[in-house]
């Protein structure tokens, strides 16, 4: 049965059909397309709303972490050189950059920024995904004491996430009540999924590498090749008492609207996207499905 017109909401925050709730996450803290990605801002407002966000975290030379995606600070900011080599006081002194290059108003949010704004205040059901960009070497015995030391305040407003299940474990275990997330796709992913058993294998082999993880992330690419292969990733997922996250779909995607039709079929959880409230707006300008779930 095909999910009916979603209740409407103008911030960008979930779509509900079928008496289900599809959360809209803000990947890289980004509410519209061409977002300035990881601003104070856009987190002070997703905090506000009780939206879910999603920030990447590298370590930097003080053992601390920086919320930056890339290893090298030259396209994200105004610096240059390694994240891991800057300085707490070379962070503070750099800029965000704009798609084009150019400098933006604000400065790249360390996680005792992070935290201080999640302390002091938005609403309750506002979450904060921490998407761990270092491999398990990187991590040392000063960089877990000072996560734990940062995240304690605000354990029950994050998940830590990342593709290296042993360094999620080891960071989280530091603090108490913080959830635990873990992607299992790699790059060449898709290309492996030939038939409906690679696809069985691929999420069995997943859940089994992360049993204390509470949300799977999923590029969802993969999860509607899977379905046209036959094999749903999604229930065996909410079988093993998991979360389901599909990344990173936006609504200027080939095909989203069917794309976006399906995934919301297969009761996803969460849509990670860099357009929230226009992803809402292609749900809801949806009369009838592209093409037929194959449940």
């Amino acid at each position: 049965v095909p999910p009916p017109a979603s209740t409407r909401s103008p911030k960008g925050i979930a779509i509900h059909a079928a008496q289900h709730r599809v959360r809209l996450k803000w990947h890289r803290l980004q509410r519209t397309p061409g977002d300035v990605v990881f601003t104070p801002r856009r987190l002070r407002e997703g905090l506000a709303l009780g939206a879910s966000m999603e920030v990447d975290l590298r370590r930097h030379a003080d053992q601390g972490f920086v919320c930056l995606h890339d290893a090298e600070l030259d396209r994200e900011t105004t610096g240059s050189g390694p994240v891991v080599a800057a300085s707490t006081e070379t962070l503070r002194r750099l800029a965000l950059r704009r798609e084009d290059g150019s400098p933006a108003g604000e400065g790249p949010i360390l996680l005792e920024d992070l935290a201080e704004l999640a302390r002091d205040g938005g609403a309750r059901d506002a979450l904060i995904q921490l998407d761990l960009k270092e491999s398990d070497p990187a991590i040392d015995a000063g960089c877990i004491e000072s996560f734990r030391r940062t995240l304690a305040c605000i354990a029950e407003r994050c998940i830590l996430s990342g593709n290296g299940w042993r360094a999620v474990c080891r960071l989280a275990a530091a603090v108490p009540g913080l959830r635990r997330g873990f992607d299992p796709c790699e790059e060449d992913t898709l290309d492996r999924l030939r038939d409906a058993k690679d696809c069985r294998d691929f999420i069995a082999a997943g859940l089994a590498q992360a049993p204390e993880a509470e949300t799977i992330y999923l590029d969802y690419r993969i999860v509607l090749a899977a379905l046209e292969l036959g094999c749903d990733l999604v229930t065996p997922c909410h079988a093993a008492g998991k979360t389901v996250d599909a990344w990173t779909l936006n609504p200027d995607h080939p095909r989203a609207a069917e794309s976006l039709w399906n995934l919301i079929a297969l009761r996803v959880d969460q849509i990670t996207t860099d357009a929230p409230e226009a992803l809402e707006a292609l749900f809801d300008s949806i009369e009838t499905p592209r093409s037929s779930p194959a449940r």
